[in-house]
């Protein structure tokens, strides 16, 4: 038995060594096994966990220790850690009971393809940082402009080109910075604060924060209102009527932001007559697909980015609906070097004969950032291992469940579809002839009282809101929401890799079981203002 002292050095040998190897193959090889088995089983058991996440703010700040350990730690206890601390406050996007915002879709071959990115670890801000890197972006680009139907004009093998953003926020600021300069070169630098941007009301926020990044005066962002009459989308004639009052004002009208598939319900602007007026006035368009560009490799899809060819950049989000792990924004540009005029860098230490023999794409002067990863590996394993027959079929099985969810409530006369469901995601509420109009009772030391008039006990909107609270609070299902013509409406949208037509039947079940107890609470007005 050896002394203490022999021990600790042994220790100390011990932490030395895991220090000085953090990359020992072996090592890797069996904690790589450990987190596969733990990733595995949280799938498994996803369903288990509520949700939407039910821990208070701060409640990480209370489990975890002040500082960090100075010595290490074993991936045993740290996976134990992640368990018992880190998973009670994850919201599940990857649950089959998830309905909220957009889906957040996975696959097995995203997933490794991330695997294999981080594990190669390369920063590919150049063609001879890592030519496979560039060269496979640029291919896999194709790939999918191809399957989407785009113009030539917008692949490099038509003189445009792709690119993976991280997201489409990304997107849409390379673009529109590629738009300023465009202008800027044509009426000076100094008349940036003249330049004026269009979108509409259901235009996602991402743009107004990309046009004040972009040194866009605020006063000349344009919102054209929309409404229920049009299902939301931007009217053509009212976007020229506010171009033409623009131009009288001195203005020079600079970018159009149009969108398939909006955020709060999914809307879809008429991108031909758009990008007609657009083109009246030398505008730069840019198409957000984020969401429902995927489901466009469908042909019963595709005609709702008809009109593209007149756009000047096209995106979507590959790791919203197209099984890819996030981050993965495809961008498209139909002249590239409206990208690079202004994104562009060459400082001497990144220069070399690749780039200055003008035969290689530099991914570096096509964003924001220098360092780029290496997202087209995962897009690439997507790809190879579905094909293009598999997505299509696990998209339209996302619609049909859709639709299954549409006709439940369809069905149930207390529910009301709100919009149109153009893709994969449902607007309802509960119906304002569901809801009683009686008069208001409450309570003041134990007297019932009425508010005397004939008033609802609580809004539509407000009794709307109350039900989503309800269903989220449960655990089982997560909805989120939105507010369009001043009517709150719940938003379900299937997407979950792991959901199947029987999670959507359970969900109508909590739905309308949430709606019976909502609508019995309140039509009896059991409760009124102020005991919520």
């Amino acid at each position: 038995m050896g002394s203490l002292n022999d021990f600790d050095l042994t220790i100390n040998d011990s932490i030395s060594s895991n220090v000085n190897n953090p990359m020992d193959p072996e090592e890797f090889r069996r904690q790589g096994h450990m987190m596969i088995d733990f990733i595995a089983d949280y799938y498994k058991n996803i369903e288990k966990y509520p949700v939407l996440s039910q821990v208070e703010p701060g409640y990480l700040k209370k489990r975890l220790p002040k500082s960090a350990p100075y010595y290490p730690e074993s991936i045993e206890t740290i996976l134990n850690d992640v368990q018992d601390h880190i998973v009670p406050g994850i919201t599940h996007w990857q649950s089959p009971n998830y309905y909220a915002y957009f889906p957040s879709s996975g696959s097995i071959a995203g997933f490794l393809g991330e695997m294999l990115a981080t594990g190669f670890n390369v920063v590919g801000f150049n063609w001879m940082s890592s030519p496979a890197a560039t060269e496979l972006e640029s291919i896999v680009m194709d790939w999918l402009g191809d399957m989407l139907r785009l113009p030539k004009s917008f692949l490099f093998s038509g003189n445009g080109g792709g690119v993976l953003q991280g997201t489409t926020c990304e997107a849409i600021l390379c673009t529109l910075v590629a738009a300023r300069d465009r202008t800027l070169n044509k009426i000076g630098k100094d008349n940036i604060g003249k330049l004026s941007v269009y979108c509409s009301d259901q235009t996602h926020c991402a743009f107004k924060k990309a046009a004040q990044i972009a040194g866009i005066n605020m006063n000349n962002f344009r919102v054209i209102p929309t409404n229920l009459s049009s299902s939301f989308s931007m009217s053509p004639e009212l976007l020229r009527k506010t171009i033409v009052a623009d131009l009288e004002a001195g203005l020079v009208p600079t970018f159009l932001l149009a969108t398939v598939g909006t955020t709060s319900t999914t809307a879809v602007d008429p991108l031909g007559p758009l990008c007609n007026v657009a083109k009246d006035y030398g505008m730069w368009v840019h198409v957000d697909a984020a969401y429902a560009g995927s489901v466009c490799i469908c042909p019963e899809f595709r005609h709702f980015i008809d009109g593209v060819e007149g756009a000047n950049s096209f995106s979507f989000n590959a790791h919203k609906w197209f099984f890819t792990t996030l981050d993965c924004c495809c961008l498209w540009v139909r002249d590239p070097a409206a990208l690079t005029k202004s994104l562009t860098t060459d400082p001497e230490y990144l220069k070399n004969k690749a780039t200055e023999s003008k035969q290689v794409v530099d991914y570096k002067d096509w964003q924001i950032a220098l360092s780029r990863r290496f997202r087209s590996l995962k897009l690439w394993l997507v790809l190879r291992s579905y094909g293009v027959e598999k997505l299509r079929g696990f998209l339209r099985s996302h619609v049909k469940m859709a639709k299954m969810f549409e006709g439940f409530l369809v069905a149930d006369d207390r529910f009301e579809i709100v919009v149109p469901r153009n893709f994969a995601t449902v607007c309802f509420r509960l119906s304002p002839s569901a809801i009683s109009t009686k008069p208001v009772l409450y309570e003041i030391n134990g007297t019932r009282r009425s508010s005397g008039g004939p008033e609802k006990a609580l809004t539509v909107n407000e009794i709307n809101a109350k039900l989503m609270d309800s269903i989220n609070g449960s655990g089982r299902i997560y909805m989120t929401h939105s507010v369009v013509d001043g009517i709150f409406l719940l938003r379900f949208a299937v997407g979950a890799s792991l959901t199947e037509e029987s999670h959507v039947v359970t969900a109508w079940k909590v739905v309308k079981e949430h709606a019976d107890a909502i609508l019995s609470r309140y039509n009896t007005c059991e409760f009124g203002p102020g005991q919520q």
